[in-house]
């Protein structure tokens, strides 16, 4: 039947299409924009130059979708991040766990991210700028709004937020720097697993409210 054979075509593309994208992140996060090319791509895969420039017609064309994949990857994760009804200690503990699951589980993603915005994001800076930055402000509201209720400490919330994406990335974009100090080959699970810990208490201690002490009697 016609309608088998077209549904049968579009999944037989989707699937062309994601072995492509999941070659491009590894490629283009090791060599960069500049230094990756629509054929390395093509012959890692199995494919032809031409046949692959039939899916992805530039390689402005492919890096953009692999940045799109990344980043609605990474949103999906961070969706719910704060809601001003939730505790913001276990939304905050939550954020740090949702990120190192991130840089364990899409180290190449991360890389391909970070060389983008390290260089400027010259080519996804608009993207950035309306998917992202709308999202992160509304969180910082909300962390505003519990500073301001006494349920977390004076803090900078924009800084706050810097601080963990800063930690919580660095164990994908410089894991190869971390595996030598740590002399092995490359990061295991433990390892992320002590890095949660750490971090977790170090950004619930920054955020923890002190308690005031308790009222007494007149000496």
């Amino acid at each position: 039947m016609p309608t088998v054979k077209i549904n049968r075509r579009v999944l037989n593309r989707d699937k062309l299409e994601a072995e492509i994208t999941a070659e491009a992140v590894r490629v283009f996060a090791e060599f960069g924009y500049e230094g990756t090319s629509i054929a390395t791509v093509a012959e890692n895969v199995g494919l032809s130059k031409q046949n692959l420039m039939y899916y992805f017609p530039t390689k402005q064309s492919l890096y953009q979708r692999v940045l799109d994949e990344v980043l609605d990857d990474w949103l999906a994760r961070m969706e719910s991040l704060a809601h001003a009804d939730q505790d913001p200690r276990e939304v905050l503990r939550a954020y740090v766990q949702a990120k190192l699951r991130f840089s364990r589980e899409n180290p190449w993603a991360s890389r391909v991210y970070a060389m983008e915005v390290i260089s400027g994001a010259p080519l996804y800076g608009g993207q950035i700028q309306s998917r992202v930055v709308p999202l992160v402000r509304q969180d910082i509201e909300v962390f505003e709004q519990w500073i301001s209720e006494g349920k977390m400490a004076p803090v900078n919330a924009t800084h706050l937020l810097f601080a963990i994406w800063a930690m919580t990335q660095s164990y994908a974009d410089f894991s190869a720097q971390m595996a030598l100090v740590l002399n092995r080959k490359q990061l295991t699970k433990k390892d992320f697993d002590d890095a949660e810990k750490v971090i977790v208490d170090m950004v619930l201690s920054a955020i923890s409210v002190p308690q005031q002490p308790a009222c007494g009697g007149a000496p």
